[in-house]
């Protein structure tokens, strides 16, 4: 990509927020993924990082996490289908013991301009990937998700401010904030947190693989700020959500969109 994401390589410095947590991050190979297992690792968590089959991503993004002296546990394969969702779970568990926090990012997007144009094939494995592998990881993971444990889905922007080329990215952004909204209420009484975090225009691979180029070319210029996001402007959101600094935060959605507001 050019130019290259900033996911805070450089820059991200941790103080030991996550000392001693186990956390489990989908789509952390790269993009806001990416972004929150540097941060993670930094913080002092151990890191189980759930991808496709972006192999050598996911390998640098390891190095990244264990560069910050923390596990680094690398799992392929895709998330559309919930046997695969149970088997990430269970490997955490396997490798941590326990999962501390519940990262669920893997997003899926394709831009079209008709509903017609839109595959039902694709309309149903957006809704997997986005929407549903949330729902199974979340299961999978709540019987070995202590008081004090954290979850975390990613919504968007587009949740309440859908954009029409982005229906079915659309409908499962919204649906992730209503989940994390309901399961909230639910696992209150558990002692588990559950927030969203609503992103903007970001500057991850998902945008040049998925959009026309002439909306690459000026990605992000439309929001207050005037430019794209980067992936490590997200991940102190993420951090904090999954500390212990939040501990009367549930139910929550947080706006990283550049100066765009979420209702």
């Amino acid at each position: 990509m050019t130019p290259r994401p900033d996911h805070g390589e450089q820059s991200y410095r941790g103080s030991g927020r996550l000392a001693g947590k186990a956390a489990v991050i989908t789509g952390g190979d790269s993009g806001i993924g990416r972004a929150v297992a540097i941060a993670y690792a930094r913080e002092g968590a151990d890191v189980l990082i759930s991808y496709l089959d972006e192999h050598a991503d996911a390998r640098d993004t390891a190095d990244l996490v264990e560069k910050a002296g923390q596990r680094a546990v690398l799992v392929s394969g895709d998330l559309a289908d919930p046997a695969h969702c149970r088997a990430v779970i269970d490997r955490a568990v396997s490798e941590f013991g326990r999962i501390d926090v519940l990262v669920s990012n893997a997003a899926f997007q394709m831009t079209h301009e008709t509903v017609e144009e839109i595959p039902d094939e694709e309309w149903d494995r957006t809704l997997a990937i986005n929407l549903s592998a949330f729902f199974h990881l979340v299961k999978a993971a709540l019987p070995h998700m202590p008081s004090g444990s954290s979850i975390i889905g990613s919504s968007s922007v587009n949740s309440d401010n859908p954009k029409p080329t982005l229906m079915p990215y659309d409908v499962t952004k919204a649906g992730i904030a209503n989940m994390c909204a309901a399961l909230a209420q639910m696992l209150g009484p558990r002692g588990i947190r559950v927030n969203s975090v609503a992103p903007g225009p970001i500057w991850t691979p998902l945008i040049p693989s998925t959009m026309p180029p002439e909306q690459v070319a000026t990605f992000g210029q439309q929001v207050p700020l005037g430019r794209a996001g980067q992936p490590a402007e997200l991940a102190p959101v993420y951090v904090l959500l999954a500390s212990d600094e939040a501990s009367y935060v549930s139910g929550a959605r947080v706006a990283v969109t550049g100066g765009n507001p979420i209702l």
